[in-house]
């Protein structure tokens, strides 16, 4: 009967692997190809009636968004919306919340959004910070979308709200991908105020400003990729089979977790990478190493090289059967720093980052050995076979063992158990020590009784306490 549950069990779990969308990994593919949603955020306060090589900065901007949303109405799974804001109200009204959306998302949908540009005519205010937060409700609630925002603005917040501080919010709570920022018009110091919203493009002449425009949506839409390229000391590229994990620095998460891979060439694959997103990498060796901001270049075959030398640690227990410690474990730590790299007991082997290392054996005493990680090699760290303490005395008390190094000092091992019995057998590795014990019934410190002893590796060394 329970073979008969353990089997059933068992063809559930697989049930559940193999079922679509089961278990889905978080790098898995969306059965469709995934939605761009693309929100054109354009000023229309009264400053973008402001002269610009002879037209209106509004002119300007409405006639390039005009082009630029024709060339795009025959792509496939691209959605476009549009949102002004300061075109409700006029200045004099001073109004922080003139903002609306124009032409919700459709596809194919270019012609409503060129026919209501026509319309629409500079006047306000520009709430910008008021614009975002209405713009989180504009994109469909579709997880597998990718939605971006596009803010083309020649002024600054006017209604004293923070605008960096809502983009990062929206982008934490994955409204929308980073931002992308045209400054039309705009000085440069005008664009340290803005690149905190997310991408930020000066856009001084309208030259320029198509360039822009047409990159940023080039941006938006093109694929690519990104190979990680692990190397050795020497730059050779060798290392492979190491866990990578690409974390959003916007919102602390990891988007996509790889097992790197290299062919029969040595190369690495070509990952796809969502490039309108800023990383860190984490490479999983032990100890890991990081990189921040990673230089993706949207479009592009990008390779990333990182040094990943790693070597071979091999925690080899004493031949000794049984081992009267039972499971020793090892601490590891980074030469020179005290926070540990990894814990393991010994009969285990663990690739380790090339370098220095401090192994803390726990025996006991515990022991550390220094030692270095070299590049494909192995480095095998053992311990002496235990021998036994035997105290045969029953007398209730307080006492510790000490050892004894070359020189007569002493360094504290282990307590007895406080007040109990000191009855024991201890595994201690091989070395001189000390018993320093007082029984419970003694009158006084001078009652203490030390003893010196030696234990030597598979013997038992018997030690007799007398009460007095």
């Amino acid at each position: 009967m329970q073979n008969m549950r353990q089997w059933l069990a068992f063809l559930g779990l697989l049930l559940l692997l193999l079922l679509p969308g089961a278990g889905r990994a978080q790098n898995a593919a969306p059965a469709a190809p995934r939605t761009t949603r693309i929100l054109f955020l354009l000023d229309a306060s009264g400053s973008m009636r402001a002269p610009w090589e002879g037209e209106q900065r509004w002119d300007v901007a409405k006639r390039l968004l005009s082009k630029m949303v024709d060339s795009l109405n025959t792509y496939p799974h691209l959605e476009l919306a549009l949102r002004a804001y300061g075109h409700q109200h006029d200045n004099k009204e001073n109004n922080c919340e003139d903002s609306r959306l124009e032409v919700p998302f459709a596809p194919k949908n270019a012609a409503a959004i060129k026919t209501r540009l026509k319309t629409i005519q500079p006047r306000g205010n520009t709430p910008i910070t008021y614009s975002l937060l209405q713009s989180a409700n504009d994109f469909p609630a579709d997880k597998q979308s990718r939605n971006v925002l596009i803010l083309i603005t020649d002024g600054l917040e006017s209604c004293k709200g923070d605008p960096c501080a809502t983009s990062l919010a929206l982008q934490r709570k994955r409204v929308f991908l980073k931002p992308f920022v045209i400054g039309i018009g705009a000085e440069r110091e005008f664009g340290k105020q803005l690149e905190c919203l997310g991408t930020y493009y000066n856009a001084a002449d309208v030259s320029t400003f198509r360039t822009i425009l047409n990159d940023v949506v080039a941006q938006t839409l093109a694929k690519t990729t990104v190979a990680v390229n692990l190397t050795d000391e020497r730059g050779r590229p060798v290392e492979s089979d190491v866990n990578l994990t690409f974390v959003n620095n916007v919102t602390g998460q990891p988007e996509y977790n790889y097992v790197h891979y290299r062919n029969a060439q040595g190369q690495p694959d070509a990952l796809d990478i969502d490039a309108l997103q800023s990383y860190d990498l984490t490479i999983n060796t032990v100890p890991p190493v990081r990189a921040t901001n990673l230089a993706i270049k949207p479009g592009r075959a990008n390779v990333l090289t990182y040094k990943t030398p790693q070597g071979t640690l091999r925690l080899q227990n004493p031949s000794l059967s049984p081992n009267p410690y039972g499971r020793v474990q090892a601490v590891v730590r980074a030469r020179g720093n005290p926070e540990t790299v990894l814990a393991l007991p010994f009969g285990n082997r663990q690739k380790l980052l090339a370098g220095d290392y401090e192994v803390e054996l726990l025996t006991l005493p515990r022991q550390v050995r220094r030692l270095s990680i070299r590049q494909g090699q192995e480095t095998a760290v053992t311990y002496e076979a235990p021998g036994i303490l035997n105290i045969v005395s029953d007398y209730k008390g307080f006492g510790s063992i000490y050892q004894l190094g070359p020189d007569g000092e002493q360094t504290w091992v282990y307590d007895l158990p406080a007040g109990g019995s000191s009855k024991l057998n201890l595994p201690l590795q091989p070395g001189a020590y000390r018993l320093v014990f007082r029984t419970a019934t003694a009158i006084g410190s001078r009652f203490t009784d030390v003893r010196n002893f030696t234990i030597r590796s598979g013997q038992t060394s018997s030690v007799s306490l007398f009460g007095r």
